[in-house]
């Protein structure tokens, strides 16, 4: 695969393991600098994420991803993501979020990891 494509998977394996509350698939996609920051602004590092997810505090149903841009540059990228994204989330009701994400990520022997995710709607 190219590094555009080993992007873009790592991009639909991070919804996957979110699913599914797969927390050591999901811990493997994200780089351990990795850091989410909310539609609301608040900044949750990769520790405080995966507990949310694995507690249910995030909770995923389902992802349909609209479309991938990426690109590379060296060993970083960015790529932006645009999913319909049904969660619940901080004990609200379940919704469908038009979600685009704003990812940068490192390759790391080989693998593409996750640094930074930054949430909005389109």
């Amino acid at each position: 695969m190219s590094d555009r494509e080993l992007c873009q998977a790592a991009y639909r394996e991070m919804y996957r393991a979110m699913i599914a509350k797969d927390i050591p698939a999901l811990s493997a996609v994200l780089d351990d600098s990795f850091v989410l920051v909310h539609m609301t602004g608040m900044r949750q590092p990769k520790a405080a994420f995966l507990k949310a997810v694995a507690n249910g505090t995030l909770q995923y149903a389902s992802a349909a991803h609209d479309s991938m841009d990426v690109n590379v540059n060296g060993d970083t990228a960015t790529l932006i993501g645009r999913s319909r994204v049904h969660a619940a989330v901080f004990g609200g009701a379940w919704h469908t979020w038009r979600l685009a994400q704003d990812l940068q990520l490192v390759r790391r022997k080989e693998r593409w990891l996750i640094t930074l995710a930054e949430a909005g709607t389109y």
